[in-house]
């Protein structure tokens, strides 16, 4: 996996500005998979990242990018956990809920909806699209929208700013450690 396509998928969770980010990665053989996604816990872990593989097969790699301490936030609040305990979730630690995760992406035909409060998303438009099954939201970007759009909006221009800038400073040599940015 190149320090690029690490950019192009996960700016946003390497800024700080979101909790995380799922992409799908080639890959040929598990040990090359395993060797990317040690050496990029090495590069990323002291900046407060986790590289998790959520799922292999096929010679594709489904790769989560994410903020352990955001994400332990997330999950904390009560809406998130209300659907999650909807989704069979009964423990409350993000690394159960991520272990959890994994196996319901492996046992589903689908991803699982509720995905999207491991990458971030407001609950209400987690809920929305659950019991909408995806249909009739109010905007569409980087997640379906079925709360407030505006604050939405918002959220995908700074989302498409932010990784904007930073391919441009990749482009320009800055490293992948330099670029994640380490929350206090």
């Amino acid at each position: 996996m190149s320090e690029d396509m690490i950019i192009r998928h996960c700016a946003p969770t390497l800024a700080g500005l979101k909790t995380g980010n799922i992409f799908t990665a080639e890959f040929q053989t598990k040990e090359d998979l395993d060797r990317d996604l040690l050496r990029l816990n090495e590069i990323l872990n002291d900046r407060g990242l986790r590289v998790t593989l959520l799922r292999a097969r096929c010679g594709r790699a489904l790769v989560y990018v994410y903020r352990p301490g955001k994400l332990q936030q997330d999950l904390s609040r009560s809406e998130a956990r209300s659907i999650l305990e909807e989704c069979g979730y009964t423990e409350a630690l993000q690394e159960n809920c991520v272990a959890r995760l994994k196996d319901r992406i492996c046992l589903c035909a689908d991803f699982p909806h509720e995905i999207g409060l491991f990458l971030g998303y407001p609950p209400e438009d987690v809920r929305g699209f659950i019991a909408s099954g995806g249909r009739n939201s109010k905007a569409c970007g980087y997640w379906k929208v079925y709360g407030d759009p505006e604050a939405a909006r918002r959220q995908f221009e700074r989302f498409e700013k932010c990784t904007g800038v930073y391919l441009r400073c990749l482009r320009r040599g800055i490293s992948l450690r330099k670029l994640a940015v380490r929350l206090s």
